[in-house]
């Protein structure tokens, strides 16, 4: 069980550091919109960014020198962290994107994650000037107000912040419960984790990999609210492991969290399976396939793309124009490999979602001869 000692010191270093990072961020955009670049393909990346991170490291280093680092803008150094009793965990602008665009839905993120649980958190919205922090037993708060998850209990005329509703594949649409699209749906995970923790909305899903820094300011957030954050199949964060990075993100109220799972496991397998068993189905093939990956020379062709789906739970895209073509690799366990770190990236948009395409049976346009493997 992770110790709740120091923890009301870090949370004002936290709220103090958020604030000077806020400023910082806000007093650079105007010099940083045409400035912005991708350091990988999808997500950007600006001199506002770097700024307040090396902002964000000398004052929260200066503050406690013996946590751990672990920043979205910094490269990771494992040894710098995972032999720490704590850590700080920093998103230094979450939003990147409508950071870019002049629109207001971007915050910094700063959590301390001690054991593998966020125990202390702050979300700042500098252009709202909304400050939410939370601590592990201390409750919730946003500009020194309690705040408190919504008490909605059904799924009819709930309010998620997701791709759309989420909808069983069997059940008749006169049958579904009516479940309201939140709009507009902050850029920001955290943000829309903030929103969640106020009541603004009953819950929020995203079923796409999301680092431990998009999510553990939120988790603590949404716990002293009186809410659930979990995996979308009910799973706890663990955070700061070897990989910082967490499979999804399910968080709702109490009440409501459960039913929400339940709809997801529906729509994904088609009857009411158990998390278990979801779980294991969408394991068995990616395993099966890497130990059936033979091990010879022959060049088959796996293609490793990403974009934004028009819904996470299909494969239909936004925009073919605007595919990511990451690469072509000659077996599966290289495309494998490429899609990990591909799908790594995909930090601010639960929509951008990466695929390896088995392309082992080829058409020749010259002669209408269909070459299998």
């Amino acid at each position: 069980m992770p110790a709740t000692d120091g923890l009301a010191e870090d949370l004002a270093t936290l709220r103090e550091a958020a604030r000077e990072a806020g400023h910082l961020a806000l007093e650079m955009r105007a010099r940083v919109v045409d400035e912005a670049w991708e350091k990988t393909p999808g997500n950007p990346v600006t001199d506002g960014d770097l700024a307040v991170n090396t902002l964000l490291a000398r004052r929260l280093g200066a503050a406690r020198p013996r946590y751990g680092w672990l920043s979205e803008e910094t490269v990771d150094d494992h040894s710098n962290r995972l032999n720490h009793r704590r850590t700080w965990v920093v998103d230094p602008i979450d939003g990147t994107r409508a950071y870019i665009k002049g629109t207001p839905d971007w915050c910094v993120g700063l959590a301390v994650v001690e054991d593998g649980v966020a125990v202390a958190g702050v979300i700042y919205e500098p252009v709202a000037d909304r400050l939410y922090d939370a601590r592990l037993g201390g409750g919730a708060w946003l500009n020194g107000n309690r705040i408190f998850v919504s008490s909605v209990a059904h799924l009819d005329d709930a309010f998620l912040i997701a791709a759309r509703p989420p909808r069983s594949k069997n059940a008749p649409p006169s049958d579904e419960p009516k479940i309201n699209f939140f709009e507009p749906k902050p850029g920001a995970t955290l943000l829309r984790m903030a929103y969640v923790a106020i009541g603004a909305a009953d819950g929020v899903v995203a079923i796409a990999q999301k680092s431990d820094w998009d999510l553990a300011p939120g988790a603590i957030l949404i716990a002293e609210a009186g809410g659930r954050a979990t995996t979308h199949l009910g799973e706890a964060f663990d955070f700061n492991r070897e990989e910082p990075a967490q499979p999804s993100l399910l968080a709702a109220g109490k009440a409501l969290h459960p039913l929400l799972m339940r709809r997801l496991e529906q729509m994904r397998s088609g009857q009411a399976d158990s998390p278990e068993r979801v779980s294991q189905a969408e394991s068995r093939p990616e395993k099966e396939a890497m130990a059936e990956a033979p091990d010879t020379a022959k060049q088959l062709l796996h293609i490793v793309i990403g974009g934004e789906l028009k819904d996470v739970t299909g494969v239909e895209f936004e925009d073919l124009a605007n595919l990511d073509f990451v690469g072509a690799f000659p077996n599966y366990k290289a495309a494998y490999d490429a899609w990990k770190s591909a799908a790594q990236r995909t930090v601010d948009n639960a929509e951008m979602r990466y695929f390896i395409l088995h392309a082992h049976k080829l058409l020749d346009p010259e002669t209408g001869s269909h070459h299998s493997v």
